[in-house]
């Protein structure tokens, strides 16, 4: 589906503009830490580590959701047809995500972003600097979890299995950047919290005076919020800049097959919900090991 660009940003604005966005992206993009690992050859679909993003593939069909702690359930989503990004999609892996004991378990946690990397790259180029390293990142926990898989072992099922795992081998360094699991699925855990204030805030009515503020500036509130302080001064101004290209309400609406704000705002919401979820756990695990500020 082509994206609906407002009318300001048409011909010959919409290019100019476009290209402004892609270097602020640029900038931002060489700005950012990247974790490396060595690379590996592509990961076989075969695998149940693997994601399988190409457009042609059948629609995944996650299972049922793990045994986990009680949250709500609402009723289930029908498909939105045509599209590659499906809220419906997007919860199953979430809730399948919510593993016992308050855990998170690694393998529908890296689902969901693949839903989710489909839904940024639906905002267009805007979103791109973002959905670069967050695709990278998952890419190095899976490699990470394919190691461990072929050694027979289990210490990448879940986060806190991760982090126990780490620790006790040692991989997970204080004091200076490593390519650990744990370091890696920090950064995306800040990212998950930018797009999770993101959706909140679309999902929100109108505010005083009757008036929905735009995406882009709800967007750069939820990254001012989120992962701003992560970054530096100059990637800082190039994400305000990149912000400034996102589609309007009514492109991001059609991405939700809705037509309007009442419709689109409990599908956003019930999203945001079962990130912030996720989040959370996610989140007490790392306070618990003092790990929200690995280098």
């Amino acid at each position: 589906m082509g994206l609906k660009y407002p009318a300001a940003l048409r011909r010959p604005h919409r290019e100019r503009f476009l290209l402004v966005t892609a270097t602020a992206a640029l900038l931002l993009y060489i700005t950012v830490t990247v974790t490396v690992l060595p690379e590996d050859a592509s990961l076989p679909c075969r695998s149940s580590w693997a994601p399988c993003r190409r457009a042609d593939s059948p629609q995944e069909q996650p299972g049922p959701p793990a045994e986990a702690d009680a949250v709500r359930r609402d009723p289930p989503l029908s498909p939105c047809p045509g599209h590659r990004f499906q809220v419906s999609q997007l919860l199953s892996h979430l809730h399948s995500a919510l593993g016992p004991d308050g855990d998170v378990l690694l393998q529908p946690y890296l689902s969901s972003w693949d839903e989710l990397l489909k839904f940024m790259e639906s905002l267009g180029p805007v979103a791109g600097f973002i959905s670069q390293q967050v695709e990278h990142k998952a890419s190095v926990i899976r490699r990470l979890a394919q190691r461990e898989e072929a050694a027979e072992g289990d210490a990448y099922r879940s986060v806190r299995s991760m982090i126990g795992a780490e620790l006790s081998r040692g991989l997970v360094s204080f004091r200076q950047q490593t390519p650990s699991g744990c370091r890696t699925l920090l950064r995306l855990h800040r990212a998950l919290l930018w797009l999770q204030l993101f959706l909140k805030k679309v999902a929100e009515g109108p505010q005083e005076g009757g008036e929905l503020r735009s995406p882009s500036s709800l967007c750069r509130e939820a990254y001012r919020e989120a992962l701003a302080h992560h970054h530096s001064w100059l990637a800082r101004r190039a994400a305000d800049v990149a912000f400034m290209a996102l589609p309007d309400r009514d492109a991001l609406f059609q991405l939700v097959c809705a037509r309007s704000q009442g419709e689109a705002g409990p599908l956003l919401d019930r999203a945001a919900e079962a990130i912030g979820e996720v989040y959370g756990r996610t989140q007490k695990a790392f306070e618990e090991h003092g790990m929200l500020e690995l280098p």
